[in-house]
């Protein structure tokens, strides 16, 4: 009888342990930990006025979990939305990516995929020209994205690595936003990844800085992490105002460098 009430009392607790992180309403890690190390002394507003986050409240597979940030004003001179950074709270590190805009980006719109480590809060803090912050987040259930095993041919993956290539939506109208996607083949190894075959935990290899041109003026600038995921692709919008070249300059944390351009006519 003892060793039955001992054994209940073990799950129980064991139970406990392994869904203490499980809560959409425990904050203690942004409150106790996150805001103070990433905003300190700094004040925001939580609504979803300025930016909407949107993402699965189950993900299908964690290594690959797509989430959209929708802008809720158009970018202008005088108002528009500088920054945003992406934060998920249970990662190991938590800054998926800090993303810069200007008005020429004519959305502050973002789509991609992240990897979620653990049932977490998933955070976009958006950051105005009048230097006001303005957070929304969604709850998301998954684990294991940041150690999910690399693909089995890794030796192709490499000879891949750095091509990138830009798809537009529609034929773009002077002026206007215009919906376009980078597509980047890279592991995006986060260091915690199992090679499949050699069954070694592969180093670190992730890329780490992006920038987006359009005729040679900034549309959108980024510093990501390991939680962006395997063959990072992000839609975006720009204004193009008349034909020319859209630019993608990318960086590695290992200093590769890559660069891709695509002529747009309008």
């Amino acid at each position: 009888m003892q060793r039955r009430t001992f054994l209940a009392l073990l799950l129980s607790l064991f139970a406990a342990t392994a869904f203490a992180g499980n809560d959409p309403s425990d904050e203690t890690l942004w409150n106790n930990t996150l805001k103070s190390k990433y905003f300190a002394g700094k004040s925001i507003e939580e609504s979803n006025a300025v930016v909407e986050l949107t993402a699965p409240y189950r993900a299908e597979d964690p290594s690959l979990v797509p989430v959209q940030i929708t802008a809720k004003f158009p970018q202008s001179g005088d108002r528009y939305i500088k920054t945003i950074t992406l934060i998920i709270d249970a990662n190991p590190a938590p800054v998926a990516g800090t993303f810069h805009f200007t008005p020429d980006s004519g959305k502050a719109d973002l789509a991609m995929r992240l990897r979620i480590n653990a049932y977490s809060h998933v955070r976009a803090i958006a950051e105005t020209n009048d230097g006001k912050l303005t957070m929304h987040k969604v709850f998301v259930k998954a684990s294991g994205g940041c150690s999910a095993p690399i693909g089995a041919d890794a030796e192709a993956a490499m000879a891949r690595l750095g091509k990138m290539k830009f798809r537009l939506d529609g034929q773009p109208a002077p002026g206007q936003p215009t919906l376009a996607q980078l597509l980047i083949s890279h592991p995006n190894i986060t260091g915690m990844q199992m090679d499949q075959i050699s069954r070694m935990v592969q180093p670190a290899h992730y890329i780490d800085r992006i920038k987006i041109s359009f005729n040679g003026k900034p549309v959108l600038s980024a510093e990501t992490d390991i939680s962006i995921s395997a063959d990072p692709n992000f839609r975006f919008y720009f204004v193009p105002r008349e034909s020319g070249e859209l630019k993608a300059e990318v960086h590695d944390m290992k200093g590769g460098q890559w660069t891709s351009s695509e002529q747009v006519k309008l």
